[in-house]
């Protein structure tokens, strides 16, 4: 039963993944400079219209998911658990490639990662108590929303802080590390992901077969979800791209964090967002390439 596997990752291994994590956060946060919120600030329309998809159509369409599908309680739970965590690392890049708004892209990430401190245990504890099968294991694991906000904190706001100040006061410094950090980090996320996937592959091969299909529809929902409610709210093609992309790419290295910290790595937990991981990364790259082929209008 995959609800009573556990992935086996040690706490050296999840020391490493924080510090991978917050190196890729860095190296977005360099792309920022405060004049970026002061132009959000007074045009933020695309900025909110991304965090509601993110924080609030996008764990919506995972419910409704969840009561169609009725998966197994692990499972459920990790695509809640994906669907609570703020964009991920790579949208931005896609974004970029998609020929969308590549600053408004990186804004969304670090406001959703900041927002993250509070909704992502919020929606995690909401939507998992609503089904029943999640409810139990929410109660059985001692889930303190402080002990999350301050992983999330320590993780992603740090180096968010960090790298906009670097880039504030130490511009030419952070153009010369920008492009090497970020494939830098990148190359060092993916690797640590598969080497720990070969640490457990016969349990991923295992039950990863009947999760692959919920993790694809559960994807497109996010495109979806992004898409529709960019195209509602009335923005840009051009802005549309972007919340389209940050909608659909999860931070799922935070997911497996807080799997392996909170949730002592329950196996369909952890292989939702570990397939997750590698599945965004394909998805997003392809509709990235289909949109490329005609220009966004801004």
């Amino acid at each position: 039963m995959i609800d009573d596997a556990a992935l086996q990752f040690s706490a050296g291994s999840l020391t490493l993944l924080n510090a991978i994590l917050a190196v890729v956060m860095f190296s977005i946060a360099i792309d920022l400079n405060p004049r970026d919120f002061k132009l959000l600030a007074r045009s933020p329309k695309p900025l909110l219209a991304g965090l509601i998809s993110q924080f609030v159509v996008l764990p919506v369409l995972t419910f409704l998911l969840v009561l169609v599908a009725q998966p197994q309680a692990s499972v459920a739970l990790g695509l809640i658990l994906v669907a609570a965590c703020p964009g991920g690392n790579i949208s931005n890049f896609i974004t970029h490639r998609a020929g969308g708004n590549a600053a408004l892209s990186v804004s969304m990430t670090a406001f959703a990662t900041v927002a993250a401190i509070v909704l992502t245990p919020l929606n995690i504890a909401f939507w998992g108590s609503l089904y029943a099968p999640s409810a139990k294991i929410l109660r059985s694991t001692a889930i303190d929303p402080v002990s999350i906000a301050i992983t999330v904190s320590l993780m992603l706001i740090l180096p968010l802080v960090l790298g906009v100040t670097l880039n504030a006061h130490r511009p030419e410094l952070t153009r010369i590390l920008r492009q090497p950090l970020q494939w830098l980090s990148m190359g060092v996320f993916i690797a640590f992901v598969v080497i720990a996937l070969a640490a457990n592959w016969a349990l991923f091969l295992a039950f990863a077969g009947g999760i692959a299909g919920l993790v694809i529809v559960h994807n497109a929902l996010g495109f979806a979800g992004g898409y529709a409610t960019a195209t509602l709210a009335g923005l840009s093609p051009f802005d549309r791209r972007a919340v389209t992309i940050e909608t659909g790419i999860q931070n799922s290295g935070l997911g497996l964090v807080l799997i392996f910290g909170f949730f002592g790595g329950l196996g369909g937990m952890a292989v939702v967002a570990a397939f997750w991981g590698i599945w965004h990364a394909i998805s997003g790259l392809t509709l990235a390439s289909l949109m490329s082929r005609t220009e966004a209008a801004r």
